[in-house]
């Protein structure tokens, strides 16, 4: 009797620390978010270089997720997530004091790097976790990425609302990526991924297509959280003041589909989840840019929400159970693949909105939704 309730006290503390491992990358993400207007400000910067800035987080990230990866396998995922909680907390108030465009690139690419090692390690993590667990979890720990995000703007938010300036923002924020962290230590596993190989590996076998899934599906994302405010104001004529609403749609949706996902992977199976999760975002896109009205569009964009809330958890539990390469190598290998789609996917959109219009460049992504759809049955192995 004592042994399970050690065991089962042991298995709460692991996946108590999987949940908050989840929560802080999307926390320091969305915390990032209100603090862009005054960086834009501060350092005196046109929208078209400060988009060029913000891929300073996203090269960071690519860059650094193989290493983690390799790290984590070596070193055990407590020693990567504590150093990566401690230099995304550590970046936070720098983003919102430095004052020149050197130095803001400089702490960009260390802001991205410290959550893309975050992001690769406690994927790590959840898939042994789950394993050990012998069900599904995947959707439920990518769940708390999202309520990160959520927790982040909000309080970020509030922050401004009650006065705040932005580095006491900003040194809130770190605080408490570092409180995060520090509570998730006790739940983090301390041994490697079992194998240890190269510090940089290009995906092999499987993991390209695995890889290739997630740059689609991470297109999704990116395409719904820079486009659909656009699309919503110049295309159905949605006043500007609710043009979030559409993102928010999808978020909340999001959100909720990935709390209550691991009920149906369990049931479904995940490539069926995979298959009807494509489905319906394709479906969500198709009644956005068909249907005239914003509302409609709204609809359309939860629908997408919820249609790609687990695909990505599956992904993931799908390289879990691939031995074409260790773990340690396989997660970063899929998720810098899947990030390169978030980076490039906006602007490829983007390209084709000029040369066409933008609902023919979301028409492009149901087609690829539609094109994961048709791949999902080679996930039943």
């Amino acid at each position: 009797m004592g042994a399970t309730i050690a065991a089962t006290a042991g298995a709460f503390r692991y996946r108590l620390a999987t949940r908050l491992g989840f929560f802080m990358p999307g926390f320091a993400a969305a915390a990032w978010a209100p603090l862009i207007p005054f960086a834009k400000a501060r350092v005196g910067l046109d929208d078209g270089m400060l988009g060029l800035v913000l891929l300073a987080a996203g090269v960071g990230a690519i860059a650094t997720m193989p290493i983690a990866g390799a790290l984590a396998g070596r070193f055990g995922c407590r020693r990567v997530i504590a150093a990566a909680s401690a230099l995304t907390g550590l970046c936070l108030p720098l983003l919102a004091y430095v004052p020149s465009l050197p130095q803001l690139v400089a702490v960009l690419f260390a802001f991205g790097a410290g959550v893309g090692a975050l992001d690769v390690t406690i994927n790590i993590q959840s898939i042994i976790v789950e394993r050990e667990a012998g069900r599904p979890l995947m959707s439920g720990f990518h769940g708390f990425y999202s309520i990160g995000g959520i927790a982040g703007a909000a309080g970020t938010t509030a922050l401004f609302a009650f006065g705040a300036q932005p580095l006491a923002a900003g040194l809130v924020a770190g605080a408490a990526c570092l409180v995060l962290g520090l509570s998730a230590i006790p739940g983090l596993l301390a041994e490697g991924a079992g194998r240890e190989g190269p510090a940089l590996a290009f995906p092999r076998g499987v993991v390209w297509f695995l890889g290739a899934l997630a740059f689609i599906l991470f297109l999704v994302e990116g395409s719904v959280a820079d486009w659909s405010a656009v699309f919503l104001t110049s295309v159905r004529l949605m006043p500007r003041a609710y043009a979030g609403l559409g993102f928010a749609a999808f978020a909340a949706a999001m959100t909720s589909g990935r709390l209550t996902g691991d009920l149906f992977v369990h049931r479904l199976g995940g490539w069926r989840v995979m298959l009807l999760g494509a489905l319906l975002a394709a479906a969500g896109f198709a009644v956005a840019n068909l249907v005239p009205g914003w509302p409609a569009a709204l609809v359309g964009y939860a629908m997408v929400g919820i249609g790609c809330s687990n695909t990505v958890p599956v992904l993931y539990t799908a390289t879990g159970k691939q031995t074409a390469m260790a773990e340690s190598l396989a997660v970063p290998a899929m998720t810098s693949m899947g990030y390169a789609g978030m980076l490039v996917g906006p602007a490829a959109i983007g390209l084709m909105a000029r040369a066409t219009s933008l609902p023919w460049a979301f028409t492009a992504v149901i087609l690829m939704l539609l094109g994961v759809a048709a791949s999902a049955r080679w996930l039943r192995g």
